[in-house]
């Protein structure tokens, strides 16, 4: 049967575990399906039919019936029964998908190297899946077990889906940022990442850097127009917290993103760069946070030996300190999104709010093209003044197992803006009030002392920078005692906090974020909405 003969559909009568079935394969609309045919004919599917679309299948393969007990009645008709393994997604519940077989029984060997070759000839149609992945595995982060997560969840689905790999196990910092500016990556279909967020920063930071110095594009200078990566980026999920995996698949589980790896699926996504001076300080994909944020992962890096416990010991620590910061914060507003940080629409797999908020994106950049930005720039631009406990900017949910919505439910992954949250200084029981709404279902931006934004750029400057002489002169007498006998349940101002950018320091007061529309991609499809279960396990 060749190429065009598998564009024609295929109906037969073949066995699933050990119940007659009838089954169709419609090319026209790639799913297999099969529901229970116990009469003669192929009958109509019931509400128990089984399906799966083609683009979901692993692999198929013949099955060696040798030693298969075949013992019932049923089977005694088939004297030399041929089966056929259909290794294919099933979905389980929070997002998780599984691998699943299903195997199919066929009363002739013609019938059932028809089903093969049909099958197989659509697989290889389905140019979007990888074949050969670089590999990097991150032995340390986490609890330590990256390795063994890769060994057994995820190396035999790559085996099962003939995907060859090169690994590279990491044995210190930056090693896998400074492999890829190094090696050959044009001969690789994506790169994988096995650990936590700052795993995947690295290979990110790397794989950014490395096109723009191939499309010789300065990245220092704040408005350059950074080139996107042909490659995607796999996140196989084993750290303390794995974010920007939950935040694009709903579940930081290995095998889910594995499966989302093999079936090739792809998921553009923003990236924010930190600019200071007309130097590139880093670039963020999840939370860019100062104040409160950035007291936490400054205090835990000094806390290391403390393991995992260490951010919930620094996270007490600085919320007892209730530091403010006092500083001047600028924005773009992103005019040309669709959505809103407030209204309740999530970020999911087919997003219609990144979509058309890119193309509205690139209709204002037609325009930049003719003088017009700069105009509009001054004329946008905002300004904020005062005295903040946190300033986070997200260009995801930020969403984890402990907060299962996230710092901004409504952030969009590739709609190229950034949701900027400002919490001014309030006193500590309504902070922990906004705390608290994080893990819950409430809305957190439903405060008085909240104020949240979608930018596409901003800029912010400490007070201690603005005016640094007579800053340190208040900041020297504002520091002594955490909790001030004139304002027991407010905070105290010191001179700078630090920034936490996707988990890492940053020790610069001022800073200049532009965000980038859609600058990677990963082996993703976004959140799915809740479906049910699939039965055909």
């Amino acid at each position: 049967m060749g190429a065009t003969g598998a564009a024609e559909p295929l109906h037969s009568v073949l066995w699933v575990k050990q119940q007659r079935c009838a089954v169709s394969l419609e090319p026209a609309r790639a799913v297999l399906r099969w529901w229970r045919s116990p009469g003669p004919g192929a009958g109509a599917p019931g509400a128990d039919a089984c399906s799966v679309p083609v683009s979901e299948i692993i692999t198929v393969e013949e099955t060696d019936v040798h030693g298969k007990h075949h013992s019932s009645g049923k089977w005694q008709k088939m004297e030399k029964p041929y089966a056929f393994t259909v290794h294919c997604v099933k979905r389980a519940r929070r997002h998780r998908w599984k691998w699943a077989q299903v195997t199919f029984w066929c009363p002739e060997e013609q019938l059932c190297h028809l089903w093969l070759q049909t099958l197989r000839e659509m697989l290889e149609k389905l140019t979007s899946r990888p074949k050969h992945l670089l590999v990097f595995i991150n032995p340390f982060g986490g609890k330590g077990q990256g390795k063994r997560i890769y060994e057994r969840k995820v190396a035999p689905l790559f085996t099962l889906a003939s995907i060859t790999t090169d690994i590279i196990v990491t044995e210190h910092a930056n090693q896998a940022k400074e492999t890829l500016y190094e090696i050959n990556i044009d001969k690789y279909d994506g790169i994988v990442c096995v650990g936590g967020d700052g795993m995947f920063s690295e290979v990110l930071h790397g794989l950014i850097g490395r096109t723009q110095r191939s499309a010789g594009v300065d990245q220092n200078h704040p408005r350059a127009v950074l080139v996107p990566s042909s490659l995607r980026i796999g996140i196989i999920p084993a750290g303390s917290t794995d974010c920007v995996c939950y935040s694009t698949v709903g579940t930081s589980d290995a095998e889910t993103s594995a499966l989302h790896i093999v079936v090739g699926d792809s998921l553009a996504m923003d990236v924010s760069s930190v600019h200071h001076n007309s130097t590139l300080l880093r670039y963020s994909v999840s939370l860019l946070g100062y104040g409160f944020y950035g007291d936490i992962i400054k205090d835990s890096e000094k806390k290391r030996w403390l393991g995992l416990a260490r951010y919930d010991f620094s996270g007490l620590k600085t919320f007892l300190s209730h530091h403010c910061y006092e500083g001047t914060v600028s924005f773009l507003p992103a005019q040309h999104t669709v959505g809103s940080p407030r209204d309740g629409k999530p970020c999911r797999a087919g997003c219609f709010v990144c979509r058309q908020s890119r193309q509205q994106l690139e209709e204002e950049q037609k325009k930049a093209l003719y003088g017009l930005e700069a105009a509009e720039d001054v004329e946008e631009w905002q300004v904020v003044c005062g005295k903040f406990l946190a300033i986070n900017a997200t260009n995801m949910s930020c969403a984890c197992r402990r907060s299962p919505r996230g710092l901004s439910p409504a952030a969009h992954l590739g709609d190229g803006s950034s949701d900027l949250i400002l919490i001014r200084k309030c006193s500590r029981f309504n902070f922990l009030r906004f705390l608290i709404r994080h893990t819950n279902q409430q809305d957190q931006f439903d405060f008085t002392f909240v104020e949240v934004y979608r930018v596409k750029k901003f800029q912010f400057t400490s007070k201690h920078v603005e005016d640094e002489d007579s800053d340190l002169k208040e900041g020297g007498k504002k520091r002594f005692g955490h909790i001030c006998s004139s304002h027991p349940s407010c905070c105290c101002a010191v001179s700078n906090s630090s920034w936490n950018c996707d988990g890492e320091v940053l020790h610069s007061p001022a800073i200049e974020v532009r965000v980038h529309c859609q600058l990677v991609r990963l082996f993703a499809r976004g959140i799915e909405e809740n479906l049910k279960p699939d039965s055909h396990s």
